[in-house]
């Protein structure tokens, strides 16, 4: 038994579909969109979204910290340090609110978000 050009059509539309998807899925994880380096407190995104790594570039004295928040005093949500270690580091959370990036004295930080 063949399959028609029509079913032969559709398989090929639910393929790209799926492609379509996981390739999302996959720029979403990964983080879409890089912050340059930043060494005071910023807002990055005042929106839900992922953050995916930081990137330490001067490693300064002190870790700094990363919130979900979407203000420079929304400190209570904390979601990880940022070593004080020169090096890229994953994180690869969810962010509920925004994204607040606190570098430590000293630190130079970027780092990759959607």
């Amino acid at each position: 038994m063949s399959a028609s050009t029509s079913d032969v059509l559709s398989a090929i539309k639910n393929i790209v579909t799926a492609l379509a998807n996981a390739t999302q899925t996959y720029l979403s994880v990964n983080g879409t969109v890089n912050f340059a380096a930043i060494t005071a407190p910023t807002v990055i995104k005042a929106a839900p979204g992922r953050i995916a790594n930081v990137s330490v570039i001067t490693a300064g004295t002190s870790p700094g910290m990363i919130y979900d928040g979407t203000t420079l005093t929304a400190t209570t949500k904390p979601l990880g340090a940022i070593p004080n270690t020169v090096g890229i580091f994953t994180i690869n959370l969810p962010l509920s609110f925004g994204l607040l990036v606190v570098p430590g004295a000293g630190q130079s930080v970027a780092g990759g978000y959607s």
